[in-house]
């Protein structure tokens, strides 16, 4: 696995939060060690912060599927504010805002 950084200084830089909630650490050094890692937890439990701390430490995109629109929203406005490019696509999205994903989400190699 490549050198992963602090991983509570990035928790305290984007979220402010000064420790993790049980599990989040051991699933987010799984994801970032790149193993195929299967998570449940309740509402409520961190489960937001355990893909999208990875993505923001990999530079790499992160897809979350997801039946709560309203949620995703409301992720995706969270994560804008904090400078960490996101969007929320769902069903009932204009196709007209389809060509702002890209530019809000820029593809890396």
């Amino acid at each position: 696995m490549p050198d992963v950084p602090n991983l509570a200084a990035v928790l305290r830089r984007y979220w402010g939060y000064h420790e993790f909630r049980p599990k989040q650490e051991n699933v987010i050094r799984s994801l970032l060690a790149a193993h195929d890692t299967c998570v449940v937890m309740p509402t409520g439990g961190g489960k937001s912060l355990c893909y999208q701390l990875p993505a923001v430490i990999s530079g790499k995109t992160a897809v979350v599927v997801s039946p709560l629109i309203a949620l995703m929203q409301d992720q995706a406005a969270q994560l804008a504010q904090m400078g960490i490019p996101a969007a929320a696509i769902a069903a009932l999205l204009p196709a007209s805002l389809f060509p702002q994903f890209p530019k809000c989400c820029p593809r890396r190699n």
